[in-house]
């Protein structure tokens, strides 16, 4: 049945490419395609919003409406930006050559929708016993603000499915944990003045490298606080600055700032730690110099996102089950990427990741991802039929 539904994987694939649902826009188009496909074959749907009314998550279930203990296929619709990107075809253009197909989002994570798109008909005529939950999720790129907003909402309507495949790139291997990702951006409210005098204004800039070089400080730390036996690629928490941007003119003192930065943690000892070295530096340090000259001067931390990371456990079902579908014995591994599977591990769901491409291809351009692994990636969910009838 696998090899059968390629076909339609692929042109299902070539439809959600075209869908240009870079995180930074709407994703409403590409999930009324998708509801349109499910309502079809009589899927039940169930839509969640972000705030703006602009993008949507949407839920839906094949089998016993109301009963508890299924199985989910989850994945993402948001896509990175190809700005900048030199790519050899169109970024939104389903190309196939020699055994690949490129596109924005095609390991990253529209292949692995597309593969449970074509089996969801399948899944439809058959009479489970227990129920097969597609979930499409918007923002993951930005801090699986989606995802965080879905699973909120399934909790209080008292839904409490048992075991989640998250479908991100792993070349089909498991995965059973990975770090928490935590997005941060700290901004920085001195006093502008005239670069001549100095000592009359607040500095933001100033202030702010003060604050990234404590950021870097703390980041050695936790080298030294990596858990005996870390399986993570590096094995610590890390910390990285990604952008820092403030000041008008090499002669006026920085009035503002802004440094966007990240904390991967390896547990939750980690979080406590850096959050309470930065804080205490903040209030201790930067606050008192700054407010001395200028008492409005203000430093301020807006959480992008903090997403918790994906512990592995010792008896996991999720592992075991798709073990049996994929038929490996290897071992389950790590990783240092962040995505949704945490979440649905907080809410006491089992969570594994495995999915067709590579991590590697993700976020390049020339983005592709191997017509074998969507083969792969379906035999998997044919598979899955043993554990619903």
């Amino acid at each position: 049945m696998a090899h059968k539904l390629l076909g339609e994987t692929l042109e299902i694939l070539a439809d959600l490419i075209a869908f240009e649902s870079v995180s930074r826009d709407s994703n409403l188009d590409l999930i009324a395609y998708v509801n349109q496909r499910l309502d079809q074959i009589g899927t039940r749907t169930y839509l969640t919003l972000d705030p703006t009314g602009t993008k949507a998550n949407l839920f839906a279930t094949l089998g016993p409406p109301e009963m508890d203990g299924g199985i989910v296929l989850s994945g993402h619709t948001d896509v990175v930006p190809v700005d900048g990107q030199e790519w050899s075809s169109d970024p939104f253009t389903a190309t196939i050559r020699a055994g690949k197909l490129f596109g924005r989002g095609t390991c990253d994570m529209k292949g692995f929708l597309a593969c449970a798109l074509a089996y969801a008909p399948y899944y439809a005529e058959l009479d489970l016993k227990r129920p097969l939950h597609l979930a499409f999720t918007y923002d993951e790129e930005e801090g699986c603000l989606g995802a965080q907003v879905m699973l909120k909402e399934l909790q209080a309507v008292g839904r409490k499915p048992s075991i989640c495949i998250v479908g991100e790139p792993t070349m089909m291997k498991i995965i059973e944990g990975h770090k928490g990702c935590c997005e941060y951006t700290t901004s920085f409210s001195g006093l502008e003045g005239h670069g001549s005098v100095p000592d009359r204004g607040v500095n933001a800039v100033e202030y702010a490298v003060r604050f990234v070089s404590k950021l870097l400080e703390t980041s050695e730390a936790l080298k030294t606080r990596a858990p005996e036996g870390s399986r993570f690629d590096p094995p610590w928490s890390t910390i990285q600055i990604g952008k820092m941007a403030g000041g008008i003119a090499r002669n006026i003192i920085a009035g503002s700032c802004s440094v966007d930065w990240e904390l991967r943690t390896v547990n939750t000892s980690d979080f406590d730690f850096t959050h309470e070295q930065i804080k205490a530096y903040v209030e201790d340090e930067l606050l008192p110099r700054m407010r001395h000259v200028h008492p409005e001067a203000e430093i301020v931390t807006q959480v992008i996102g903090e997403v918790v990371g994906l512990e592995p456990m010792s008896d996991s079902e999720a592992v075991a089950l798709v073990r049996a579908l994929t038929g490996t014995n290897d071992e389950a591994e790590c990783v240092s990427f962040n995505t949704e599977a945490g979440l649905y591990q907080q809410l006491g769901v089992d969570a594994v990741i495995c999915g067709p491409g590579s991590i590697e291809q993700a976020h390049k351009p020339d983005e592709f991802v191997e017509l074998s692994q969507l083969s792969a990636c379906l035999e998997m969910i044919e598979k899955l039929e043993s554990n619903l009838t």
